[in-house]
C-alpha cells in the first residue's frame, strides 16, 4: 500500500484538471502545467477530489503510484499558489542585479556573470534581516513548476558555492555552512 499514492488531492476552486491519454493537464487562469502519467496508474475525479488509482500490485506499479500522485499534487499547487526558493548571497564585494531577462551577479571573478531567466520563472533580489556575517542580499526565485524552480536555484548556487573557510558564496536560505579552521601555528 502506498501511503502517499492513496492520499486524495483537493482541487481548489477555479482549477481545471483534464485527464488525457497518459497526461494530466492542470489549468488555472493563465497558467497551465501538464505531467505524464506513469503506466499502470490512472486518475479519477469525483467532485473536487482527485485520486490516483493503480491497476496492479506487481513490482514497478506501487512505486509509480506515489510518484504520479506527487506530480499531480505539485502541478495543482504550482498553478494555484506557486513555488519559491530563496538564495542568500554572502561575501564582501558581491553584488546582484535583477534585470528583465537576466540576473547579473558579481561574485569575485574578473567578470560579471549574466544568468538568463528562463520563461515562467520570476526573480527578485532584496535585502532581508539576516544574522550572517558579510550578508549582501537574498535572491527569491518563484514560478509554477517546482522542478524548474529547484533547478534554476541549483544552477545559480553552482556559480559560487559557499567557501569552506570563510563561508562566502551563494547558499540556500537557512542552509548551515560549516567552516573549517584555517592554518594554526607559525
Amino acid at each position: 500500500m502506498s501511503r502517499i499514492g492513496n492520499k486524495p488531492i483537493k482541487v481548489p476552486d477555479g482549477v481545471r484538471v483534464s485527464i488525457g491519454d497518459g497526461r494530466l493537464e492542470v489549468e488555472y487562469r493563465s497558467q497551465k502545467l501538464s505531467t505524464s502519467i506513469p503506466p499502470g496508474i490512472r486518475f479519477e475525479m469525483k467532485g473536487d477530489i482527485l485520486t490516483a488509482v493503480r491497476d496492479s500490485n506487481e513490482k514497478p506499479y506501487p512505486g509509480y503510484h506515489g510518484l504520479a500522485r506527487s506530480l499531480a499534487a505539485n502541478c495543482i499547487q504550482g498553478v494555484s499558489q506557486g513555488f519559491s526558493k530563496s538564495l542568500d548571497l554572502v561575501g564582501i564585494g558581491y553584488k546582484v542585479d535583477v534585470r528583465q531577462k537576466a540576473v547579473v551577479l558579481s561574485l569575485g571573478y574578473s567578470h560579471p556573470i549574466e544568468f538568463p531567466i528562463p520563461p515562467g520563472i520570476s526573480m527578485k533580489a532584496e535585502k532581508q534581516p539576516r544574522s550572517i556575517q558579510n550578508y549582501v542580499a537574498t535572491i527569491i526565485i518563484s514560478g509554477p513548476d517546482k522542478q524548474m524552480v529547484g533547478q534554476v536555484a541549483a544552477d545559480i548556487r553552482s556559480l559560487r558555492r559557499p567557501d569552506a573557510y570563510k563561508g562566502k558564496g551563494i547558499r540556500y536560505a537557512g542552509e548551515m555552512v560549516r567552516t573549517k579552521v584555517g592554518k594554526k601555528g607559525a
